[in-house]
C-alpha cells in the first residue's frame, strides 16, 4: 500500500470500544477527539451502558457512534426514548445492526424495521451506520446478508464490515457489493494489534453468557493471534492494498476493534503514521 493511501486509512479511523468500568478513562487519556469512538452494546447488559458511555463521550468532545441493536429495543416507545436520548447529548450517529440479543427484547427482529422507524421519526440522525459481513455470519446465509444490505440502503449513509482476517475475502466482498449497485461509504473493520492473552481476559470480563456466545461464535480469532509471528493489522491492510484503496472501493476508512485495548492501538496508529513519508 502506498504511503498516501495508508496514511488515509490510518487518518480515517474509529475506535470500537466496549462500555466497561474503565472505558471512559481509557479513551480520555490515549484518543484523540478527532478519532471517532463506537461504543458497543451487549445483549447481557443492555443498552443502558452504551447510552450511558456514549453521552459522556460526547459531552468530552468526542464524536461518538453508540451502537443500537435492533434486537435490544422493547418498542417504538423505548426507540424513541433512545433517539431523544441522543439526541439532546448532541449524537447525530449511531450504529444499527440486528444484534444477537434471543430471545428478542420486543418486536424488532432485525435493522431494517428500526431503519424504517427512524425514518418515520423524521431521520433524527445525520449519519446511520449497518452491517456488512466480508465472512459468513454465523447464524444468517450470505444471500441473504447481501439482500438485506440491498433492502437497507436506502435508510443508511454508511457500511461497517464485520472483522474479517483474510484479504482476499475482503476485497472479493466489497467487489461482489458494489457490483450490486450498493454504493454506500465503507469504513474497513479490522482487529487492532491485539495480544491473545489479553482477549481472552477481555472475553471473560464480558459476563458468563455473552464470553460463552463470543468465544463460541468466534474460535477462528484465536487461532489468528496464536499463529506464528502473531497478528499485525498492518500485514493484513498490506496485503488488501489494492482493493482497499481502489477509488471503486469507496473505502472510506478503518474500523479498528480494539477490545478495549485503547492504548495499545493509539500507540501502533501513532507509530505507523510517524514511519510514513
Amino acid at each position: 500500500m502506498g504511503a498516501e493511501g495508508f496514511r488515509a486509512l490510518l487518518d480515517s479511523v474509529r475506535y470500537e470500544v466496549l462500555p466497561a468500568r474503565t472505558t471512559e478513562e481509557k479513551v480520555l487519556a490515549h484518543v484523540p477527539r478527532d478519532v471517532v469512538v463506537t461504543v458497543t452494546a451487549s445483549p447481557v447488559k443492555g443498552l443502558e451502558p452504551t447510552l450511558d458511555l456514549a453521552g459522556r463521550l460526547a459531552a468530552h468532545g468526542y464524536r461518538v457512534v453508540p451502537h443500537v441493536p435492533a434486537r435490544l429495543l422493547r418498542d417504538d416507545a423505548h426507540l424513541k426514548d433512545v433517539v431523544d436520548r441522543l439526541r439532546g447529548a448532541g449524537v447525530d450517529d449511531v450504529f444499527v445492526p440486528a444484534g444477537d440479543a434471543d430471545p428478542p427484547a420486543g418486536a424488532y427482529d432485525g435493522a431494517l424495521p428500526v431503519l424504517r422507524r427512524l425514518g418515520e421519526l423524521g431521520s433524527p440522525f445525520a449519519r446511520v451506520g449497518i452491517t456488512g459481513y466480508p465472512e459468513s455470519h454465523p447464524l444468517v446465509h450470505d444471500d441473504l446478508i447481501i439482500q438485506a444490505m440491498w433492502d437497507k440502503r436506502a435508510h443508511a449513509t454508511y457500511i461497517v464490515s464485520n472483522l474479517c482476517f483474510d484479504p482476499r475475502l475482503l476485497g472479493d466482498w466489497v467487489t461482489r457489493i458494489r457490483r450490486r449497485d450498493v454504493v454506500l461509504p465503507v469504513h474497513v473493520g479490522v482487529a487492532g494489534p491485539v495480544q491473545r492473552a489479553k482477549l481472552l481476559s477481555m472475553a471473560t470480563k464480558i459476563g458468563v453468557g455473552e464470553s460463552t456466545r463470543f468465544l463460541t461464535r468466534h474460535p477462528s480469532w484465536f487461532l489468528r493471534f496464536a499463529a506464528p509471528g502473531g497478528y499485525a493489522p498492518e500485514r493484513l491492510l498490506a496485503r488488501g492494498a489494492e482493493v482497499l484503496t481502489a477509488p471503486s472501493a469507496h473505502v472510506a476508512g478503518l474500523h479498528l476493534f480494539t477490545f478495549n485495548q485503547i492504548a495499545e492501538t493509539e500507540r501502533w496508529r501513532r507509530a505507523l503514521l510517524d514511519r510514513l513519508p
